[in-house]
Order: C-alpha cells, then structure tokens, then sequence
C-alpha cells in the first residue's frame, strides 16, 4: 500500500492522493455498450438470446424465470441459508419502513394548505450481479425497499450461469422480496432491456443496482434518453474509508479494507491515521491476511491503488474523508460518535471496533446500494424514498387568496411575468365586487 503523509502534500499533491482509480477503455467501453443498447433496441428477445450466449455463454430458450425454477431453487438452498436471508430480509424492512418518507400537510397561512403525498413509481427495474460472485444480498437490499414502497410491478435481471439458471440464492430472495417478475439477463443488454422493453421484458421507469463498468455505462447512457429510463444514481468500484487511532485494533482494521479490497481490482481502500505506529502495524497485517484469501490476488491488485495517509489529528482525518466522500466510512475510534457532527459526505458510516462494514452488506438493515466514486457529495443511498414521487398539493380558500395573492402579484410583477400576475389579481377583483 502507498504510504502519505498529507501535510507534506500541497494541493495538486492532495488531490492526486485521492484519486480514484481510473477507468479503464473509456472510449471503447462507452462505444461497446451502446452498440449493445441500440441492438437490445432493435432486435429485442432475439438480441438478447444472443448476447447472452456471447458474454453468459448460456443459451436460453426461454429468458423468464418460471415457476418450476423458483421452487427447485427453494429446495436446493440449505436451510440455514435461508434462514439467514430471512433474517436479514426482517431487519432491512425494520429500517427501511422507519426510514420511509410520510406524507406531510400543514397551513403555511390561514386559508393556505399545502401537502405532500406520495406515490410509488409504478415499474421499476432492478440489477443483481453475478459476475465473479452472485449476490442475493442485494436482491434484498433493492426488493425490500421497492415493496414497501408499493410498486405495482418490480422487474429483477440476474445473469444465468452456464447450465441457463439464475443463482438459487438470488432466486429465492427476490422471491421472498416480493419481486413480481426475474430474468435470465446480465450486462448492459439487461439494462437496455428494462429500460426500452422488449416482447418479454416490461419497460421501466427507473433502474436500480449495482453492476460493472459495463452496467454502469449502460445504465448512465439509457438515463440520458428521453425515452430510456431514470437511475437510482451514478456509481463506481466499491471503495471504503478507514479512520483509526492508536488504539484501534490492526486485525480488525486490516480486515475491513480487505473486506473492500476482495470486491474487484479496480476497488479503493483507504486508511487515515494519526498514529505512524498504527499505520506501519496494519499494513503488515493487511500483507498477513491477504495470503489467506481465496481473492487475493484480487485483493493484492486494488491494495496497489490504495492509500495509508498519515494525518496530525482527528479532525484533519475527517477533512481527508469529506474530500474522498467514501462509499463506506469506518470510524475506528476510541469514541466514534463524537466525529459524526463532522462527517458531511459518506454513502454509510460504521462506529467502533464492534461494527465491520460486512454487517451493512447483509443484514444490520441499512443499505449496501451506496453512491461510489465521489457522487456521496451529492446522493444517498437507495432507500423506500428512492422508489416514490413526492407529489405537492395545496389549496386555497377564498381568505388563503386574499392573504397570499397580493404577494404572488408583486413578484410575478418582479420576472415580468404579466399572465402570472393577472391569474391572481383578476381572482382578487373577483372577491372584492362579490363581498
């Protein structure tokens, strides 16, 4: 890992220790998915059996998911696993449904109601991953929210495996999510198909998920279409943020950034410190545990990308992590709720020695769905709120016009907006001659 010492550094300095991984064919990559989209596009169920036999080498008769799958999917799941995908399932839908927006209504003057109401998007879309490793954790964490929500119809695409089954797992917590509908579709095809809608796949209203560069193209390229399809945000590799101090603990925090680091090659992890000692300690117990990993190589090319950066105080740790903006940040810390008021930017936050980033992978009940690559400046992640339309009401009395009227009138007047103006004094008249 590269060692910094950030008040050696000046600005460019700064800015080049916290740059994110580069990514890679970006020419080629954005050309490459939209020659896919614009296939996806027009020759619909037809191109999308034959990219999936290109990228999943698999080949489908049939792209849905049916019945007889599901339940042989059921019954070939050990029953701890199950019940471990139950279990986080309860916890998600504890937070989540908390965590949900309400509608609001409230007189901002006498005579003057406004509401907020809300309403589900009515279909939407979303992506479960399955590339060097299904991941039937986020099936839970985009199907929990979407059914709370109240979806009318919520769409799941997951890549086949070679024998044209979709991982048992991911089966069963759609499934158990509530998810109406799952196809046998990866990549960016999968993304152009509930984006436009093809003879088997419906047409969405907003897509959702995490996925490689390809899917992220994708999804960034369908969202830019008028007729295309909203996203839940822009994202990037997985990436994670470590604050420690003298007394945090080198395996624990040696194991959270090979948590992250075990993702893709392209993944960032970062550590900050105060304490030389600590830095020096851990990354030789990162060296020490990644020897054991099944991914370690995986592991060992994104710790060549990643940063142990030496700061002189807490408080400039916390300026180094609002400058990242992490996907994950882990507040390894002697008293980790005393740094919260400072934290402005960061996808989710892990206190203390006792709470790895993992337990928010699967199953504490937040969500692992997060804004990546810096867009934590300006999303959040996927939430009961991500799947719904705010929608404002107000309404007037007679009295609410005559209070508030007179105020429109005047700044109407201002942007010299004369319509506007007349819409509001012409009622005014009205009330007037009619007292």
């Amino acid at each position: 890992m590269n060692w910094i010492d950030w008040d050696l550094l000046d600005e460019p300095g700064r800015c080049a220790a916290l740059a994110r991984p580069a990514q890679s064919r970006a020419a080629e990559l954005r050309e490459g998915t939209g020659r896919i989209i614009a296939d996806v596009r027009a020759r619909g169920d037809e191109a999308l059996r034959e990219l999936s036999a290109k990228y999943d080498r698999c080949a489908l008769t049939e792209l849905e998911v049916d019945e007889a799958e599901f339940a042989d999917a059921e019954a070939s799941l050990a029953p701890a696993l199950k019940a471990a995908i139950r279990e986080a399932a309860g916890r998600i839908e504890v937070f989540h449904r908390a965590a949900a927006p309400q509608a609001v209504g409230v007189d901002t003057a006498p005579g003057v109601r406004v509401e907020r109401m809300l309403r589900p998007i009515q279909r939407v879309g979303l992506y479960v991953p399955a590339g060097s490793a299904p991941l039937p954790s986020t099936a839970l964490m985009l199907g929990v929210p979407a059914r709370i929500a109240g979806c009318r119809e919520v769409v799941l695409c997951s890549p086949a495996r070679a024998d044209g089954r979709c991982d048992a797992a991911v089966l069963y917590a759609a499934r158990l999510t509530g998810v109406h509908k799952v196809f046998k579709l990866g990549g960016a095809q999968a993304i152009a198909a509930m984006a436009y809608g093809t003879v088997s796949v419906p047409k969405c209203d907003k897509l959702f998920g995490p996925g490689n560069a390809w899917v992220t193209e994708a999804k960034l390229q369908v969202s830019a279409e008028p007729e295309g399809a909203a996203i839940d945000m822009p994202a990037g590799p997985s990436e994670v943020l470590v604050i420690a101090d003298a007394e945090a603990n080198p395996v624990f925090v040696a194991a959270d950034l090979l948590s992250q680091a075990e993702h893709g090659p392209d993944s960032q992890v970062i550590l900050v410190s105060e304490s030389a000692s600590l830095l020096d300690r851990v990354e030789r117990e990162v060296a020490r545990q990644c020897a054991d990993l099944p991914r370690a190589e995986i592991a060992r090319q994104a710790l060549g990308q990643s940063r142990l950066i030496s700061v002189s105080s807490l408080a400039q740790a916390i300026e180094v992590s609002n400058r990242y903006a992490p996907e994950h940040l882990i507040l390894q810390v002697a008293a980790p709720r005393a740094l919260l008021a400072g934290i402005e930017s960061a996808g989710s936050v892990f206190l203390g020695a006792w709470t790895p980033e993992s337990v928010g992978d699967y199953c504490s009940g937040s969500n692992h769905v997060l804004p990546t690559y810096g867009h934590a400046r300006s999303y959040s992640g996927v939430s009961v709120a991500s799947y719904q339309k705010q929608i404002t009401v107000q309404e007037l009395s007679a009295d609410g016009l005559r209070a508030i009227g007179p105020c429109t009138a005047v700044l109407a007047a201002a942007e010299q907006l004369e319509a506007h103006r007349r819409a509001v004094t012409l009622r005014l008249t009205e009330l007037e001659t009619t007292k």
